[in-house]
């Protein structure tokens, strides 16, 4: 059944008509209000009309945060098409690979990303879009393409796109988000306009914010955590999103001062970095009612010393696949349990599987796998049924692959990741993704990837090494990845071993990899950087 209201792009276009005038992004260049906004989205919905984007197909957006990564988004929605945003800090066969995989239809790029765009033409037949023009009301223009079905240059004075936004209903299909996965290739993330919506009525219920109170919008919007903790949630509601190209600590304590922000979310090395900024202590936070913290393991000590400062930093846990939250730690519980991750979301439920018997463990205290059900889980991965059977049964149940425990009053506390991805500064960083690409490397016989601890980015990934002849140093590992890798996923360290630890079934065994890489002890030869990720 068609929901008409359940669209965010209907949404801007009745915040254009009861208040057209309030701002509804605030970026580096000046304000945007929801008229404006309203009209950018019908504009930009007409040029992804004009080049045969229609209702199911894939609009990818490749460029930074950036009040155009929103019109995108809210264009694709107009035209009831799926929005895919990509990570700007991939290597381009990366990019090819999602866009590919998506089958993406258009790919809007903003100007500094078009030489990205235009080098994997090649590989990828997709239609590929550029704003000209800097104040975001110039003229689209194609480039590249398919050269058989060329794409004139859209007249937005002209709108090819229907005039209303398409009705769609909780199940149609509204992002697909690539996420790592331990197999290392990203797998795409189906989340429907359903899922969107629901995690927004768990914020509403649960996260002590006003209608119409502003949000400052610093992570990644091409992370959900930066998209749809708060950013969208906030313009469907008539708020004004702050929205920054990229985190700066100082400049993020004077954002919150001056528009009066009420809520944000981070992961902890932002907050950590706000936190040693010497600005902190004289700034104004009073207003921050809502800044929440997840995306990585978040240090009590971090929270503890943020409550010192008044400001109850919040956290909370989830995935891609939630929406992204599954549960939040209420303010009035940070100072008597700043470990925890809080209780499950209004509408959603939250239970520990045993990993030995594969059955709900009652017992507080007692670790296990932690799964989500509700409304705000993902509808599956894309064009992958093997992995969704593998990860929701026939309940409901999503598998997160994260081990944790329920206390007696049913806080959540997370314990560690069962899978081996590396969280590096909010990144998920696949292992078997930089193994394959080593493998590669001449003269390696042998190759994993385990993470360290960081003190800046959380975790780092370490490469150990199994060489046939004079072992690599760092720079040649990390020269040799960085033609097919993001520069956040390249190896901060390299040990050099005769042969990797295994398990009686002849797999590596991790644990003991991982003990002696953090310990710098064992058979072989450690070459760790210093600085850590660069």
């Amino acid at each position: 059944m068609n929901q008409p209201w359940i669209n965010p792009a209907a949404a801007i276009h009745r915040w254009a008509r009861i208040s057209g005038s309030d701002p509804a992004i605030i970026h580096d260049d000046g304000t945007l209000t929801f008229t404006e906004l309203s009209r950018r989205v019908r504009r930009t919905a007409a040029v992804l009309a004009a080049g045969g984007a229609r209702r199911g197909s894939r609009v990818a957006y490749l460029g930074m945060n950036s009040p155009l990564f929103l019109e995108t988004l809210l264009a694709a929605a107009h035209l009831g098409a799926v929005f895919v945003p990509v990570n700007f800090r991939l290597a381009p066969d990366e990019v090819a690979y999602v866009l590919g995989n998506a089958g993406c239809h258009s790919v809007v790029a903003e100007d500094g990303h078009r030489e990205l765009a235009d080098g994997i033409a090649d590989s990828v037949p997709v239609r590929r879009f550029y704003l000209d023009g800097e104040d975001g009301d110039g003229r689209w223009q194609p480039i590249g393409g398919n050269p058989a079905d060329p794409v004139a240059p859209a007249d937005l004075t002209d709108p090819a796109a229907p005039a209303d936004p398409v009705p769609v209903g909780a199940d149609d299909v509204a992002l697909l988000m690539y996420t790592s996965g331990t197999t290392g290739r990203p797998k795409g993330v189906i989340l429907t306009y359903g899922n969107l919506w629901w995690n927004q009525v768990n914020v509403q219920a649960a996260i002590d914010i006003r209608p119409r109170a502003a949000t400052l919008a610093v992570a990644p919007l091409f992370h959900i955590g930066g998209l749809n903790a708060f950013t969208l949630g906030t313009l469907t509601r008539g708020g004004a999103v702050v929205l920054r190209r990229a985190f700066d600590p100082q400049r993020c304590l004077q954002d919150v001062a001056r528009y009066r922000i009420a809520s944000t979310f981070m992961v902890p090395v932002m907050f950590a970095a706000m936190l040693r900024s010497e600005d902190f202590a004289r700034t104004d936070l009073s207003s921050l009612r809502a800044a929440v913290v997840a995306g990585a393991p978040v240090p009590p000590a971090l929270v503890a010393e943020y409550a010192e400062h008044g400001v109850a930093l919040q956290q909370a846990w989830g995935l891609t696949e939630t929406a992204p939250f599954a549960t939040y730690l209420p303010p009035h519980l940070v100072r008597t349990h700043p470990a925890s991750a809080g209780f499950a979301m209004p509408y959603s439920e939250v239970r520990v599987l045993s990993p030995r018997t594969g059955l709900p463990v009652t017992d507080p205290g007692v670790p296990g796998e932690l799964c989500v059900r509700g409304p705000n889980v993902m509808r599956g991965y894309w064009n992958d049924p093997e992995a969704t059977s593998a990860a929701i049964d026939a309940d409901g149940w999503f598998s997160t692959g994260d081990l944790g425990f329920l206390d007696e009053q049913g806080l959540c506390y997370i314990v560690d990741r069962l899978k081996d991805l590396i969280i590096s500064g909010g990144e998920n960083v696949s292992p078997a993704e930089i193994e394959r690409v080593l493998a590669e490397f001449p003269g390696v016989r042998d190759v994993a990837v385990v993470g360290v601890p960081d003190p800046r980015w959380g975790q780092t990934p370490v490469a150990v090494l199994c060489h046939g002849g004079e072992p690599p140093t760092l720079d040649a590992v990390r020269a040799f990845t960085s033609e097919r890798l993001a520069r956040f996923k390249l190896p901060t360290g390299v040990v050099h071993l005769e042969a990797l630890p295994r398990n009686a079934s002849g797999k590596i065994d991790r644990a003991a990899l991982r003990a002696l890489v953090t310990g710098g002890s064992g058979n072989g030869t450690r070459n760790l950087m210093e600085k850590g990720r660069s």
